[in-house]
């Protein structure tokens, strides 16, 4: 199981930059369509068959986030 909400995760993070996803996918290269399908559908960014291998071997998925250091 991901333990995560991947559409609240980048939403909160989006607020912590003090940034939108229109402005996100801009940065990125990509349109604001496709970064809301990545974010909505539930195997977009994190494959359901890799979920299905690590809870098949007994884990359950959690993303951490480190954010970098400024240089």
């Amino acid at each position: 199981m991901l333990k995560n909400n991947i559409e609240i995760d980048v939403k909160v993070k989006c607020i912590e930059a003090e940034t939108t996803q229109a402005k996100l996918a801009e940065d990125v290269g990509t349109t604001l369509a496709y970064v809301n399908r990545l974010i909505k559908k539930s195997d977009g960014i994190i494959n359901k068959t890799f979920i299905a291998m690590l809870e098949k071997l007994g884990y359950d998925i959690e993303l951490t986030y480190v954010k970098r250091e400024e240089k």
